[in-house]
């Protein structure tokens, strides 16, 4: 397992994206192989939103990695657990300048879902490995 508190900025968001990255490839999984990329799309998205919509001053939101039976689950917590995100996303309008992220982390993972903590919550995705 891989945990890391990361600062809830734009600039903490790209570093857990590079986090992961390095995590996986440490692990076996190569910078240039397609799990590798879709991990890092999903950190970048769920890392964003919690920068973005679970930020509370001078709080961190956690990144954890977890290799599970032939499974990657991806997790962000933060302490907001009033902005979960709709437990079914659909696409913005076109005209929407933001609002896609959870679209494509659906896209990409095999599941994803919330799940409330004492405090606050984590959104978590999973991708198989084979």
């Amino acid at each position: 397992m891989f945990t890391r508190r990361i600062n809830a900025s734009p600039r903490g968001a790209r570093q857990a994206r590079t986090l992961a990255r390095d995590q996986l490839n440490g692990w076996g999984i190569p910078y240039d192989s397609e799990l590798s990329d879709a991990a890092a799309q999903i950190v970048a998205e769920l890392a964003a939103n919690a920068a973005t919509h679970g930020r509370v001053p001078g709080r961190s939101f956690e990144l954890r990695l977890l290799l599970l039976a032939g499974t990657l689950r991806i997790e962000t917590s933060d302490t907001r657990a009033e902005c979960a995100p709709p437990p079914e996303v659909r696409l913005p309008p076109e005209e929407a300048e933001s609002g896609r992220g959870l679209v494509l982390v659906a896209a990409l993972a095999d599941a994803w879902g919330v799940e409330s903590r004492e405090i606050g919550k984590t959104v978590w995705a999973r991708l198989s490995l084979g």
